[in-house]
């Protein structure tokens, strides 16, 4: 993987069907859009009108939610010719999936799973993301995913499990911000020790979003504007690893095109405050769990 792979994009959002419209617009507001893979591997109609539009003004990036890269399970190389198909149509800046199973024996199970962060894992997930390069003919990013349960076989943290499937897959980390935050509080552990436990030539997108906290638990519900603490986390990575393409998520209660554009645009103005002279800690107002 070169860096020079994954180019800074800028401020972008998660294109939905609510706003395709609005988003491919001109003057929308946005430097780039993030669509769900899954969603225009059609054989034509609308989706694919929506996103020949976009690419007009945008660059693209691909973020799939079905590779299953820790399943036991058969790759699924059908699937696989759909994306690398998709992908040679559109021209993407760069594709993306989880890190994660989400499925077994056949059954798809239409959820993002944790995977036990020990040795057995590691090996396995970066065997099968070596395979899947190949066949793409591109380097992937892997998102981590929120998790409520942990494994009791897993030995290692995670940042250290992602970090070891990045540099031995030699794969990019899409890292999900408030994942990061939403995990350390129901996992108890420290957010920062994750972002700097990362290796920095290795991050190359951001995600943000809002959640729901339950007091007890926090539920990665992407359904409101992002806290607080999510932010402060966003303003230490800002600074340890430079300028990262940044892409908003919101999936429920979906707003209007303008509120998720306003967040993209708060992005880029905290990026540069934390970058450029607001020497306020990050941790300032981030809770721990």
């Amino acid at each position: 993987m070169q860096r020079a792979d994954f180019p800074f994009l800028g401020f972008g959002v998660g294109l939905r069907r609510q706003h395709y419209e609005a988003a491919t617009a001109a003057g929308a507001g946005v430097d780039w859009l993030e669509v769900i893979t899954e969603n225009f591997m059609v054989p034509g109609g609308k989706p694919l009108a929506v996103l020949e539009k976009a690419r007009e003004r945008y660059e693209l990036v691909l973020h799939g939610v079905s590779l299953s890269i820790g399943s036991t399970d058969p790759l699924n190389l059908d699937y696989l010719k759909d994306v690398k198909a998709l992908a040679g149509r559109f021209k993407p800046a760069w594709v993306s999936d989880h890190l994660c199973w989400t499925g077994a024996a056949g059954r798809n199970l239409h959820d993002l799973l944790p995977l036990p962060h020990n040795e057995e894992a590691l090996r396995h997930v970066v065997q099968r993301m070596r395979q899947v390069q190949d066949i793409l003919e591109r380097p992937l990013a892997l998102e981590n995913v929120s998790t409520y349960l942990r494994w009791r076989s897993s030995e290692m943290t995670e940042w250290e499990f992602v970090r070891g499937v990045a540099e031995e897959a030699d794969c990019a980390i899409l890292l999900d911000l408030n994942n990061v935050y939403v995990n350390a509080f129901n996992h108890g552990f420290d957010p920062f020790r994750y972002l700097d436990g990362l290796p920095a030539e290795r991050v190359v997108q951001y995600h943000i979003a809002g959640h729901d906290h339950q007091g007890t638990h926090i539920i990665d519900s992407h359904d409101r504007a992002v806290s607080a603490e999510v932010w402060g986390l966003y303003a230490h990575a800002a600074r340890r690893f430079g300028p990262v393409s940044l892409s908003v998520e919101w999936d429920e209660n979906i707003p209007d095109f303008p509120t998720l554009t306003a967040l993209a645009q708060e992005a880029r103005q905290r990026f540069e405050a934390a970058r450029h002279g607001d020497n306020t800690s990050a941790r300032d107002g981030v809770a721990r769990a």
